[in-house]
């Protein structure tokens, strides 16, 4: 079985009405499936990793969202289900994000880190 690294860089790289991310989800999905599947989440994406995020209030135009993303929770979740689940350290840096925000399970790899993240797999899907 191909070794699949899915790699989220875009925050919201979904639907509205899904109210996750459609990567997220497919990712935890196709793990429950038995795919053997990492998870990388680099540029904004690194955003989903803070534990505790309140998306209440949200809303597009004048419809307000009855219920919010709980990416936060979707990230936890991913790796309760055994997906192994990466950040990038320098990008978590660039937005301020401390180490001790970050949901558990999550390991942090840096940039230079990356590359070998990728010849550890067989497949890269880039989102």
């Amino acid at each position: 079985m191909a070794k699949i690294l899915s790699i989220s860089e875009r925050a919201y790289h979904g639907t509205i009405e899904e109210q996750d991310d459609t990567i997220i989800w497919m990712t935890h999905i196709l793990k429950n499936g038995g795919a053997d599947i990492s998870l990388l989440l680099r540029g904004n994406a690194v955003n989903y990793t803070v534990r505790g995020q309140d998306a209440g209030g949200l809303s597009f135009g004048g419809e307000k969202m009855e219920v919010g993303p709980q990416i936060d929770r979707d990230i936890a979740e991913i790796i309760k289900a055994g997906v192994p689940t990466y950040a990038v350290r320098e990008d978590l840096d660039d937005r301020g994000i401390q180490e001790g925000e970050i949901a558990q399970g999550v390991r942090l790899v840096s940039r230079k880190e990356v590359a070998d993240l990728y010849d550890s797999h067989d497949a890269i899907w880039h989102w």
